[in-house]
């Protein structure tokens, strides 16, 4: 899912969104209600129609705002106290409230609010926040008012397998539509994430969407789906796309590199993109000269990789073909 935080895939409009092949955007909760607000959003005819897409919708809860904005968040089992980042009034969010500004929203997904601490942590810490995060759950499910919007829970636990396996045993028995791994993608190394996810995936049900929250790379998401994991979000096409890093099935291309000042070959020959009409030194120069056409356009071809990745997974798990493909994929790309 490409993330558009504030209603928006940063540089690109919805049209080229759709465009690269993705069906499903996520949007943010805490920032959302900070700005425009729910009610505006709501009156707009939900956060698809207001910002113009017509396919289905996520909301993060803001669970992940109490590790980003660590500093100005108090969190008790109440919920959590923020410092607004735009101008410091003070915002409680509380399981309850996470779920009402969601139904507000009119996503199709909403996320139960969750603990998220950062890592390294003692474990006595770890399992408070995991605790936590289990209680908010039940609350928000509790808090429920609509019956067309699913609700995803979140498992917590650090790098622990002993606590993610209790975190997902535990929301696994509650009616959730779908069960996210959340609390990973923040520094902890891919060797850590693999190992927890080893830990933790089998613990959740094959019938139901098992979702990774962030990630991420490309060889953490092929890996990750290697152990059952069928949704992704992440920042980085676009992030990295701001910052002429460009994703391809032969590796990444770094377009500040002089090496690409006369490079006449598409960013990807094969890549369907409108990127991928222009020359490897044009988006160079649009970089250099401070153009903004390069951020966008190279935004759009990340976004555009990330579809064709995930469509290549599907297409050689339905063949039987994925352990092949995917060492074939990582073996190209490194």
């Amino acid at each position: 899912m490409p993330v558009a935080t504030l209603a928006s895939v940063k540089g690109v409009d919805i049209a080229r969104v759709a465009e690269t092949g993705a069906t499903m955007l996520l949007a943010n909760t805490y920032h959302l209600h900070l700005r425009p607000g729910e009610e505006l959003v709501d009156q707009s005819g939900g956060v698809g129609h207001f910002m113009g897409w017509s396919g289905p919708t996520l909301t993060d809860s803001g669970g992940y705002q109490v590790f980003s904005l660590a500093q100005q968040v108090k969190v008790t089992d109440h919920g959590a106290m923020f410092r607004s980042h735009l101008d410091g009034s003070q915002v409680d969010l509380t399981p309850e409230k996470a779920v009402a500004i969601q139904e507000s929203l009119g996503a199709d997904v909403a996320m139960q609010l969750d603990h998220v601490i950062a890592l390294p942590a003692a474990r006595n810490d770890v399992a408070e926040a995991m605790e936590r995060s289990l209680a908010w759950g039940e609350r928000c499910l509790a808090a429920r008012q609509k019956s067309d919007q699913a609700m995803f829970g979140i498992v917590q636990g650090g790098l622990d397998p002993e606590l993610r396996a209790n975190s997902a045993k535990h929301l696994r028995s509650l009616p959730f539509e779908g069960f996210a791994v959340g609390g990973l993608s923040v520094g902890e190394g891919p060797e850590a994430m693999a190992s927890t996810l080893q830990a933790t995936v089998p613990h959740l049900p094959e019938d139901k969407p098992r979702y990774l929250m962030g990630v991420g790379k490309p060889e953490d998401i092929i890996n990750a789906v290697a152990v059952g994991i069928d949704m992704f979000d992440c920042v980085l096409p676009t992030r990295c796309g701001r910052n002429a890093l460009l994703y391809t099935f032969d590796g990444p291309l770094r377009l500040r590199n002089a090496h690409y000042l006369t490079d006449q070959r598409p960013i990807e020959s094969d890549c369907p993109c409108m990127a991928c009409g222009h020359t490897r030194a044009y988006m160079r120069h649009l970089f250099l000269a401070g153009e903004m056409l390069g951020p966008v356009l190279a935004s759009i071809h990340n976004l555009t990789f990330y579809q064709r990745l995930m469509g290549r997974l599907r297409e050689a798990i339905v063949a039987g073909q994925f352990q092949s493909v995917r060492a074939d994929i990582l073996a190209r790309m490194n």
